[in-house]
């Protein structure tokens, strides 16, 4: 039996690579956008601005201490559509910066945190937050970095590691994409009766979630409530 020749090896290899690269790049194509309420919200707001991939969401209400949140957008979701969440927040005093992902997947940025940190010096106190994949990606920067942060905010997410900082975990009771069991460990946990995985962003359904029975208003609401509660304690 004839050995097949190196080059042909290298050439089959190649472009068995190149197919598998084309194919994560078109997988990333498709990716939950934005809908039409924050496109609205953002061209009537005066304190939204955007420098390359970070949006910040300036708070004009002055406070006792400069408190910053760092947001890591859900897997393939667009990032501004956690525009109207952290909008709310921004109105009760927090600074908020929204990290826009390469391909929209936190996993390619998981440091994203420490130069927004060190680019606002002005900030007293910061939290970073996430949804979903983002929340993940957030946890795991913790690990090593949970010194420059006062607190973990995860939505429709749990904890990886046991990074001591204080964390909160929110989510909705009807969520069908969270694996709800890997809260079970976590003690500072907080259940939206009636909300989804989707709710926290605005961006439409999102595939295998559950129906949620209460607006996307009312799930952010209350998250907002929560956020609140544990930035305040």
């Amino acid at each position: 039996m004839k050995k097949r020749p190196l080059k042909v090896i290298l050439v089959s290899l190649l472009s068995l690579i190149a197919i598998l690269l084309l194919g994560f790049y078109m997988y990333t194509l498709d990716y939950s956008k934005s809908d039409d309420s924050v496109k609205a919200l953002i061209a009537t707001s005066n304190n939204i601005s955007v420098d390359k991939n970070i949006t910040a969401i300036s708070s004009a209400i002055k406070t006792d201490e400069n408190i910053g949140l760092i947001f890591y957008p859900g897997g393939k979701v667009e990032s501004s559509a956690y525009i109207p969440l952290l909008e709310k927040i921004s109105q009760q005093g927090i600074n908020c910066f929204l990290v826009e992902m390469p391909l929209n997947l936190a996993i390619f940025d998981l440091d994203a945190a420490t130069s927004v940190i060190e680019n606002h010096p002005e900030i007293d106190r910061w939290y970073l937050a996430g949804h979903s994949l983002g929340g993940a990606m957030a946890s795991s920067y913790v690990k090593d970095n949970y010194k420059r942060l006062d607190g973990l905010i995860l939505l429709a997410a749990y904890p990886l590691n046991d990074a001591p900082i204080d964390t909160i975990c929110i989510y909705g009771s009807y969520d069908s994409v969270l694996d709800q069991t890997k809260l079970d460990g976590v003690s500072n946990k907080f259940e939206i009766s009636g909300g989804n995985h989707a709710y926290f962003g605005n961006y439409g359904a999102q595939k295998g979630d559950g129906v949620a029975t209460i607006t996307r208003e009312e799930q952010q609401d209350m998250t907002l409530n929560k956020i609140m509660e544990f930035v305040n304690k």
